[in-house]
């Protein structure tokens, strides 16, 4: 039997269907267009994985800790569309029924609960679903992220080499790369005039921020020199902020078996596409998920 966890950045994924599909209601007028867009990423992990440890991990509450350091993070963000908000809880009763673990925990975000999971079931190789490039800095040998691309089905693989490509960077460099660049979707802002270009070749030449920070002299470019002195104490926030949490406790996810996906309901997915008038996500719901519940048939 496959070992591999499969965890999904719910909300991220939930976003992206809400806006990627057009405007979808029922004939009464009630918006579908999330649920039907979480109904075929469902069929689409199914199809590809058909895993049997998983979890979307949802983010609860507002992030406490990261509050504390920058009463400014995720300022940003705009709040939930309101129609969006009306699928959300038929939306968690569609990923449960379609098997898959619920996981959220108040005051916590959903990218620090992907990273403690990844690295506490260290015996398991491990697959996060999401884009979130934070995520980045866990990736190792038994760790990778799957990433959706717009307009290519199914997800690319950033493993150590894809982030090394990617970022020009190892993983383990990730935190440092985003504390120098700052990260705008998180109201996260960096060093003044340092982009990307600029923080790689500061990364490769020293390796970490303690050593830029150390040997900062050593730099050639007065200007840079300069910003970097300036901004010691943002590089060391920046770097609280983005250092994602492995230590939090799950208390109901001690164990992998807690990771087991069940069987799908798949009455319930079907009164769900049937409520909100998706026909064509009730056959596909019919076909894909009856191969789950009847392997013998499919031999």
């Amino acid at each position: 039997m496959d070992n591999t966890i499969y965890l999904v950045d719910a909300y991220a994924h939930i976003y992206r269907g809400y806006h990627g599909v057009r405007t979808l209601t029922t004939s009464d007028g009630k918006p579908s267009n999330a649920i039907y867009a979480m109904g075929r990423f469902l069929l689409t992990l199914e199809k590809e994985f058909s895993p049997n440890l998983g979890a979307f991990v949802f983010d609860l509450g507002a992030p406490i800790k990261r509050l504390e350091i920058a009463p400014d993070y995720k300022a940003n963000r705009s709040p939930m569309p309101d129609e969006m908000r009306q699928q959300i809880s038929v939306i968690r009763e569609m990923i449960k029924a379609a098997g898959w673990n619920l996981i959220e925990k108040e005051g916590n975000e959903a990218d620090d609960i992907l990273a403690a999971l990844a690295c506490c079931f260290d015996k398991n190789p491990v697959r996060i679903i999401s884009n979130d490039k934070d995520i980045a800095q866990v990736v190792d040998e038994r760790i990778q992220m799957l990433i959706t691309v717009p307009r290519i089905k199914g997800f690319t693989v950033r493993d150590v080499e894809n982030v090394i490509k990617k970022f020009e960077i190892k993983p383990e460099q990730v935190i440092d790369y985003l504390s120098l660049i700052g990260d705008s979707s998180d109201n996260i802002p960096g060093v003044q005039g340092v982009g990307p270009k600029t923080a790689v070749k500061l990364l490769h030449q020293f390796g970490s921020i303690d050593e830029i920070i150390k040997r900062v002299d050593e730099i050639k470019k007065v200007s840079l020199k300069d910003k970097i002195i300036e901004s010691v104490d943002i590089l060391i926030k920046n770097r609280e902020l983005i250092t994602l949490d492995t230590s939090i406790e799950l208390e109901k996810y001690n164990s992998v078996d807690h990771l087991n996906m069940r069987l799908p309901d798949i009455n319930k997915l079907l009164d769900i596409a049937n409520e909100y008038e998706l026909k064509s996500l009730a056959k596909e719901f019919n076909k894909v998920f009856e191969k789950r519940m009847n392997p013998s048939l499919f031999d």
